[in-house]
């Protein structure tokens, strides 16, 4: 299967730890630190996943003296969570419910 631009962005956007640094950013910028202690996850595993979401542009960097900040792309990862948040509260919230 060739890799196109969409299967790329999905991938990344699907991967659970990558998907829960997107939503840590959600309240603001956060250093490798900050993430590692809110997510429980060990620095390399962070590290690894802000590499593919540096990639794909769905993160921002800002170098701070030997810190870096990770902050989301705000033009238009953020439209796209609230636009899934809508999805997810109008029609799928039920889906995760015990029957």
């Amino acid at each position: 299967m060739i890799e196109t631009p969409y299967t790329i962005f999905f991938r990344t956007l699907g991967n659970q730890t990558r998907l829960a640094i997107i939503y840590t950013l959600k309240s603001g910028e956060k250093n490798v630190t900050e993430l590692t202690k809110v997510l429980k996850l060990k620095q390399t595993t962070i590290s690894h996943n802000l590499r593919r979401l540096l990639r794909c542009q769905f993160i921002k960097i800002r170098q701070d003296g030997p810190f870096r900040y990770y902050s989301l792309n705000k033009e238009t990862i953020e439209p796209i969570l609230k636009l899934t948040d809508k999805h997810v509260n109008k029609y799928c919230k039920n889906l995760c419910k015990k029957k």
